[in-house]
């Protein structure tokens, strides 16, 4: 089965807010509110200037998702891309879809002359999905992301 790479487009939106749901769930024990998530999912498709959705789909199916979000770096002169709401169904884990998906990404960032980096943060817990971006060559080793949700 040939998986296709692709960024996300408005009929999307349903199954991405649905992954999004399981994601947080799954990971955090959170329940998102669907209605919400749906917006939210909408938004980010109706506004390129808030990131973007790749998908990955074998035979027509999402079978994978991530958003990348912007954030200017004064330091590097330059765009972080920043990797959020990965999610894989679990019948399609361990078959390099998230794999495909950060190549894919990363050479989108490689051939932007304005992008400088790739980051992501990853449950403190979640040491398989650790694993998975380590061996990507990715690091957790310099910094702890800090929050206060409003």
């Amino acid at each position: 089965m040939a998986t296709t790479l692709r960024a996300a487009r408005p009929e999307d939106a349903d199954t991405i807010a649905g992954f999004n749901v399981a994601m947080a769930l799954e990971t955090e024990d959170k329940a998102l509110d669907p209605n919400v998530t749906t917006r939210g999912v909408n938004a980010l498709l109706s506004d390129p200037g808030k990131g973007c959705y790749w998908v990955a789909e074998i035979d027509g199916r999402i079978v994978g998702q991530l958003m990348i979000t912007y954030e200017w770096s004064d330091w590097r002169n330059g765009v972080v891309w920043w990797i959020q709401s990965v999610y894989i169904p679990p019948e399609f884990r361990r078959q390099g879809v998230f794999r495909q998906l950060y190549e894919h990404v990363r050479k989108q960032v490689q051939n932007d002359p304005e992008a400088c980096g790739i980051r992501l943060y990853v449950e403190k817990d979640n040491h398989r999905a650790q694993a998975t971006y380590e061996s990507l060559g990715m690091s957790g080793d310099k910094y702890l992301v800090m929050e206060e949700m409003l």
